[in-house]
């Protein structure tokens, strides 16, 4: 087995929903077997769709998840699905460059510059402990957030959000455990949504700078749902009760839906006044139209 980076636009030319499947032609196929079982990370390219004069992307790591088995396409020859589980969003985007440093050794020539030459490949190979840097910096808020006014092992305290984390195999591991992810999805929901709550625009921070909003999941983890941003709505607690008991709801134009004769007018003059959601800006870190069909179909009660 062996870690990868696997790269995919916000518009994919191929068949991709990161969160659940990678779709590519066969000539990244051996290097995908040998991540079957491995941990994957995504790379978000400049070039927005397969538009050779698209921009937009991020040229950034933004999720990792671990690559569980690989199938044929049988409806596009010599193509190939990757499918992935415990797919999580890093809590911010990382460069490919910060710095000096490059993440893959591999992107950066002898003589200090770009290789863009490698960037052509949409599948790569990455060692450990540049998987690791990767992953370090791309959950490092999340880190902080669970290590917060702990003591560490050398005597310092690491306070929350400073970039210098204690980092080894057991942090690493601790992706898949449901703690850490929890902490990742709302850290990450809840930057997506700006601390606001979609459904009713209040956004309260205490004295401390923690946001009143929590990172909701559209679709239950219980249900097989994702710990993906597009799975998730930033809300206020009263209508994240609300929400996971089915007396409000999303629709794919992303409006508002209410359960009829539910809830109370009291409870109504919260939402929004045009009854649509606050959305983030990125339009790939909206709720996405597979979960949310999901909630209106086992869910919601309207």
């Amino acid at each position: 087995m062996t870690k990868a980076i696997l790269t995919s636009k916000v518009d994919p030319t191929y068949d991709d929903l990161p969160e659940e499947r990678y779709h590519s032609p066969r000539t990244y196929l051996r290097q995908m077997e040998q991540a079957v079982g491995d941990w994957i990370i995504y790379y978000e390219p400049r070039r927005s769709s397969g538009d050779l004069s698209s921009s937009g992307g991020r040229q950034a790591y933004f999720a990792a998840a671990r690559l569980s088995r690989i199938e044929k396409d049988y409806a596009r020859n010599d193509h190939y699905y990757a499918f992935v589980a415990e797919y999580l969003e890093f809590d911010r985007p990382v460069s490919f460059k910060e710095g000096n440093l490059y993440y893959e050794s591999l992107l950066q020539k002898n003589d200090g510059t770009t290789n863009k030459g490698a960037f052509g490949r949409a599948v790569r190979s990455i060692p450990d402990n540049e998987y690791n840097l990767i992953l370090q910096a791309g959950f490092a808020k999340a880190l902080g957030e669970m290590i917060y006014e702990t003591q560490a092992p050398s005597g310092a305290v690491y306070e929350l959000g400073e970039e210098h984390i204690p980092y080894d195999r057991t942090i690493i591991e601790s992706v898949v455990a449901r703690p850490f992810r929890d902490a990742a999805f709302s850290v990450a929901v809840k930057n997506a949504y700006g601390n606001t709550c979609a459904m009713t625009g209040l956004k309260i921070i205490n004295g401390g700078g923690r946001a009143e909003v929590q990172a909701a999941h559209i679709q239950p983890v219980s249900e097989k749902g994702s710990d993906s941003i597009r799975n998730g709505l930033a809300l206020s607690g009263t209508v994240h009760w609300m929400f996971d008991r089915g007396l409000v709801s999303v629709d794919d134009d992303f409006s508002i839906l209410v359960a009829k004769d539910r809830l109370p007018d009291t409870a109504l003059r919260l939402l929004n006044e045009n009854h649509r959601l606050i959305l983030p800006q990125r339009t790939d870190l909206r709720p996405h139209r597979h979960y949310l069909g999901y909630h209106r179909e086992n869910i919601f009660k309207g």
